[in-house]
């Protein structure tokens, strides 16, 4: 049942590029009609007067989403009250998906797969890793007998490295990838990448944490929070061009 009158709040920031500063505001979503309201936290003044705004849904409205509201686009950086955070804050997560070398080869199936499934790639890099990086990266396997095939394995190739973002990200994508070596008993594993790209134990396609903790670990080594740059990506830049899928585009999938 959803309430007439219903309606989520959230904090929002704009980057002002001629006054260099932060703006501030406060967005209130509407889900009956799919109006939305602006005011603006500093000048305590309506920015915005409800309006109707069908391009935004109540899925694209959680704390760390960038959205787009007439051309201005916004960063929610928090929950305006209690309410909306109760009914909206729970369950979105990010975790790490890790396309190793041998899954390169079928890059574009594996980026269906990931978008097909709901989570939103907010991340990405490919990279060669080095020695150090792959022992950091394989840190809890070191007293493992196959430790050293392990580093063999994901320094082989360039690898691409992305950070999903969603509801229950970590356990969908972990369900996603499949376990390392899938027994015939296991049914529930048959459209698992594990299963159906043919390369399992040591070298399966692709990784998934198995945890939110080892999910925040090792996105750490990827993509540093601390503005570190993490492993060096193997682009060059030669021979390129740039694409730019525009916002419209994006909303319809």
């Amino acid at each position: 049942f959803q309430s007439q009158d219903e309606r989520f709040a959230f904090i929002a920031e704009w980057y002002d590029p001629s006054a260099s500063l932060f703006r501030r505001y406060e967005l209130l979503y509407y889900p009956k009609d799919s109006s939305i309201e602006m005011y603006d936290v500093k000048n305590r003044r309506t920015f915005l007067r409800r309006t109707k705004y069908e391009s935004l849904h109540v899925e694209d409205l959680y704390v760390g989403s960038k959205v787009t509201v007439f051309s201005r686009h916004l960063t929610i950086v928090d929950y305006g009250n209690l309410y909306t955070s109760r009914k909206l804050g729970s369950r979105k997560e990010r975790t790490l998906a890790l396309i190793k070398p041998v899954g390169m080869r079928k890059i574009g199936e594996l980026l269906d797969i990931i978008i097909n499934s709901g989570l939103t790639i907010t991340k990405a890099k490919m990279m060669l890793l080095s020695r150090k990086e792959a022992a950091d990266f394989y840190a809890d396997h070191r007293a493992k007998p196959f430790y050293h095939e392990l580093l063999q394995f994901i320094m082989s190739g360039p690898i691409l490295a992305m950070e999903l973002l969603g509801d229950d990200a970590v356990s969908k994508w972990r369900a996603i990838v499949g376990p390392a070596n899938p027994t015939t008993t296991e049914s529930d594993t048959l459209d698992s990448i594990s299963e159906s790209f043919g390369h399992c134990g040591l070298r399966d396609a692709a990784h998934g944490p198995d945890s939110v903790a080892s999910a925040a670990k090792e996105l750490e080594l990827f993509f540093p929070s601390s503005g570190g740059r993490g492993p060096v990506s193997s682009a060059k830049f030669t021979n390129c061009t740039c694409c730019i899928i525009k916002p419209h585009a994006v909303n319809e999938g």
